[in-house]
């Protein structure tokens, strides 16, 4: 069974434009025609690939349920299922946000 939160890495910048609400992505997002999420089991992964040393970054809990259709689980990294979202990322699925950090194991905390 697939999840129904996902995480979205975000700049400080990037949250502010998402609570604005019409929120179509970053620059890659933008090139790629769609919103990277990660699921949990992937967000440290994600952090480590495509984040790695910055230390101004968010990582925000969206709620899936709530984007309905515009979610299709995509192979992506190594043939895994990564959620993409076609649309605006509106501010009303963001459940949680919190500045990035890592815990006694290295991996990316998830906010609650």
């Amino acid at each position: 069974m697939l999840e129904t939160i996902a995480y979205k890495v975000l700049t400080a910048e990037q949250l502010t434009e998402l609570q604005r609400g019409g929120w179509r992505g970053s620059a890659l997002d933008l090139q790629d025609g769609f919103i990277h999420l990660s699921a949990a089991a992937q967000l440290t992964e994600t952090v480590d690939k495509h984040f790695a040393g910055r230390s101004d970054l968010v990582v925000a809990a969206i709620d899936l349920a709530a984007l309905g259709a515009a979610v299709r689980w995509e192979q992506s990294r190594g043939g895994a299922l990564f959620p993409h979202v076609y649309g605006d990322l509106p501010p009303s699925a963001v459940l949680a946000h919190a500045p990035l950090a890592r815990n006694g194991s290295g991996e990316v905390v998830r906010p609650a």
